[in-house]
């Protein structure tokens, strides 16, 4: 059953001046317990001796998967797909590719796929990434007509030297490997446009589905990592923008030595601060993934002035198996997929840098069920 968990907690200030929730303390100093599956991960301070030698580096143990998370309630049906795909036996790297095509294939979704809302010209243009274990990646950007780019992506990334081809150039390429070029007419779609035209009012808008991505970042029994990420873009875009699902550090990252992070919301944001490599790297240094994703969202709030109607959404999986997110503004969630079962999870938010009102959302609250 779908089902909703978390529970606002308001911050408060320490003296230090940093806030906490009242439920949970993030002091990134303390040592952080996992519980019964016994792993542990070691947040170190400073630490005696040689002053020349290279400091030590947190331990994170193993995790126990499988484990898929993904952005926004289309999510789920993406979970579903990619657990089906670990369980039946295939890779990490097949599920959260099988998991986000399903979305892809939505002509309902009006943020991810040939079903997306277009560019100001008129045009659905399509971007798409896709990372392995190992740090492999493929990517591709600004393309047309093509059904599912995540799998251009990876194809891209295991035929090719290269990393990321875009438009005209990605066309023929994923033409000549196989890629069929489908043209879809949406009326409502179209009509939504025309109506759009007679202002050529843009500006994004906070949680609704103008500028949101699909992307899933997934743990297999093995502790084996993979994540994905695809969009159609912003409704409106200047035609040939490109936001930050396609770029690998931006939208997603996954190291299998740490972890792996993906990002939704207003691509800029993310591709200034390189915010899913933000987030891995403090995982690195012994945030939780919660922690991890919250710091990487008030980096991008103390470097950009105004972001007023723009939302930053985070997850990330530890290999430990953590996981967590955070955002910008309330109202972001992750759809959660692990031995349990399916449900959504609502993400803790920031709204200021430094302090201000901030929620957080707590995984062990009670269900409430929808």
């Amino acid at each position: 059953m779908e089902r909703v968990v978390g529970e606002e907690v308001f911050m408060v200030p320490a003296k230090d001046g940093r806030y906490f929730g009242t439920r949970m303390s993030h002091d990134r100093r303390q040592f952080l317990k996992l519980g019964s599956l016994g792993a542990v991960a070691l947040v170190t301070a400073c630490s005696s001796g040689d002053a020349d030698a290279p400091a030590e580096q947190p331990t994170i143990g193993a995790g126990k998967g499988p484990l898929v998370l993904s952005t926004w309630r289309h999510g789920m049906a993406a979970n579903d797909k990619a657990w089906t795909v670990l369980q039946a036996g295939g890779s990490v790297l097949d599920a959260v590719e099988q998991g986000v095509a399903v979305v892809e294939s939505d002509l309902t979704n009006r943020s991810v796929g040939l079903g997306g809302n277009p560019d100001r010209d008129g045009r659905v243009t399509l971007d798409a990434c896709i990372q392995d274990h190992e740090g492999r990646a493929g990517a591709v950007a600004f393309v047309q007509r093509f059904e599912h780019p995540v799998s251009i992506a990876r194809a891209i990334m295991e035929r090719t030297p290269h990393v990321m081809l875009v438009g005209a150039g990605a066309e023929q390429w994923a033409a000549q490997n196989g890629f069929t070029p489908r043209d879809v007419e949406i009326p409502e779609v179209r009509q939504a446009w025309l109506e759009w035209l007679k202002t050529s009012d843009y500006k994004p808008i906070v949680n609704v589905e103008n500028h949101d991505t699909i992307g899933m970042v997934a743990m297999d029994a093995q502790g084996r990592l993979a994540g994905s990420c695809t969009t159609s873009g912003m409704a409106y875009k200047i035609h040939g923008r490109v936001g930050d699902s396609p770029i690998i550090g931006a939208g997603l990252f996954v190291d299998g030595e740490v972890g792996a992070a993906t990002a939704t919301g207003v691509g800029e944001l993310m591709i200034r601060t390189a915010a899913s490599h933000t987030v891995v790297e403090l995982m690195r240094q012994g945030r939780t993934a919660t922690e991890a994703c919250r710091e990487a969202v008030q980096r991008i709030l103390r470097k950009v002035p105004d972001t007023s109607n723009m939302q930053v959404g985070l997850l990330a999986i530890r290999k430990d198996g953590d996981h967590g997110g955070w955002s910008h503004y309330k109202g972001f969630d992750r759809a959660v997929y692990d031995k349990t079962g399916a449900r959504m999870e609502i993400c803790g938010f920031e709204r200021a840098a430094h302090g201000g009102r901030a929620g957080f959302a707590d995984p062990t609250s009670t269900p409430v069920h929808l």
